[in-house]
């Protein structure tokens, strides 16, 4: 996070992006490193730097104050700030690399990254500032280097996100579940969810579709060493969708769930229907504000995982067009230093990729406020967890192709071997024709 990002692959890493900022608090900037240096030539001149959905009453102050900062250290600089929404960011993003006129600084998960890194449209950071890895924590690092295009970095680690799991033990007890065992792993999670499909005919356990961050949360191998083709159709794959076939089958699923996404996952635990829902570091105090009769009966745990929990992550990348390189690597690198990493995270309910960061006492020493507890808890998952989501899996083709493969082999129409096998076989094939 590959979850985060995530968030994700755009539709899925950057929604649950704007999910994660929608619940943040307002704010300053500009407490970080304003003598960063380009390592190419000199800091002056104006650029355009472009969010994604954050120019709103929570961020508008700390982006402001951010960039106020760093042209105040570099006299001559002009940073234009601008944002776009969050529906159709990722048109917005490939409209403007085919114009020409994609912004100099570029606030975009791995997925999207992938395919403008893949038309040559961003900058390779490992190239242009190799001595910028040191800074960021290797697996960030490692989410925005892309295998499958040659090793090359393309965006500088901004935030991270994961969360614990969250659910509604007054359900696990209506259901003749044990409130005080909560599942960790997934064959936990699909043998209780077995268990309340058998007891109770108006709940369930699971809302939602196996996705392919799931995949690699259970231990599936998701593309060849090389990240030249996908591979999440094999035996480990299928036992995993087996699973989610067999819980259908006892009706522990619906319909409705074939289709579901994490929107109607969530109005359904708040509803009270729904006993398992994946949070993330935000999640306990919307649920205190908007479903406190869930929240009065509230178990957290750990990401459900059979490997390593999944992690969402954004970044900034660089136009590789920009006519002023210098100072774009520059702010870029500025915005991501660890003094505003941390500072931002404090106030967007996120976590800080830059290297060290994630030991200040905020992710550390608790004060026994429950927030605190989940935010300690989230913290260490971050140090296990992978960025499991593949850059080259596209977050609107080949998700869609997955989902509704997985669904005919949940309705029988097909079995989970061969809807994994055209799954896979039309993502590689998209996967070599964009090559």
């Amino acid at each position: 996070m590959k979850s985060a990002g995530r968030r994700a692959a755009l539709t899925a890493g950057l929604a649950l992006g704007s999910l994660l900022l929608s619940a943040c608090v307002t704010g300053g900037g500009g407490g970080g490193d304003t003598s960063a240096k380009a390592s190419d030539g000199k800091v002056s001149g104006k650029i355009t730097f472009q969010t994604w959905n954050l120019k709103n009453d929570k961020f508008t102050s700390y982006f402001n104050g951010l960039i106020a900062a760093f042209e105040k250290a570099h006299p001559g600089t002009d940073i234009k700030w601008v944002d776009q929404p969050a529906e159709g960011y990722q048109d917005k993003l490939s409209a403007d690399a085919a114009a020409n006129s994609l912004p100099d600084v570029v606030d975009m998960g791995p997925e999207a990254a992938y395919t403008l890194a893949q038309a040559g449209v961003l900058l390779d950071l490992g190239k242009a500032d190799p001595k910028a890895k040191g800074k960021y924590l290797d697996k960030a690092w490692e989410a925005m280097t892309f295998d499958g295009l040659g090793g090359g970095t393309y965006g500088y680690p901004w935030y991270l996100n994961t969360g614990p799991s969250f659910f509604n033990k007054a359900l696990f007890k209506k259901c003749g579940l044990n409130p005080d065992k909560l599942p960790a792993t997934y064959d936990e999670l699909f043998d209780q969810a077995e268990t309340m499909a058998e007891k109770c005919s108006d709940t369930m356990m699971i809302a939602r579709m196996p996705a392919i961050e799931t995949f690699g949360e259970y231990g599936v191998p998701l593309m060849d060493e090389r990240g030249e083709k996908f591979t999440y159709n094999d035996a480990k794959g299928v036992e995993y969708v087996e699973r989610f076939r067999k819980l259908y089958a006892k009706k522990g699923m619906d319909e409705e769930a074939l289709n579901n996404l994490q929107t109607k996952e969530v109005e359904e635990f708040k509803a009270g229907r729904l006993a398992y829902l994946p949070g993330s570091s935000y999640t306990l105090d919307d649920l205190k504000a908007t479903a406190p009769e869930v929240y009065k009966n509230l178990g957290i745990g750990p990401r459900i995982n059979n490997s390593a929990p999944n992690m969402y992550i954004e970044s900034l990348v660089v136009n590789a067009n920009s006519k002023n390189q210098s100072l774009a690597l520059a702010f870029a690198k500025y915005v991501t230093d660890s003094s505003n990493q941390l500072a931002f995270a404090k106030k967007a309910s996120v976590f800080p990729s830059s290297a060290g960061t994630l030991d200040d006492a905020y992710f550390t020493k608790g004060d026994g406020d429950p927030a605190t507890k989940v935010r300690l808890e989230s913290t260490a998952q971050v140090k296990k967890a992978v960025v499991w989501w593949p850059p080259a899996f596209s977050g609107s083709a080949d998700s869609q192709t997955l989902r509704e493969q997985i669904a005919q082999a949940l309705l029988g129409k097909k079995s989970v071997k061969k809807a994994l096998d055209d799954s896979v076989k039309y993502s590689n094939e998209r996967l070599d024709a964009n090559k």
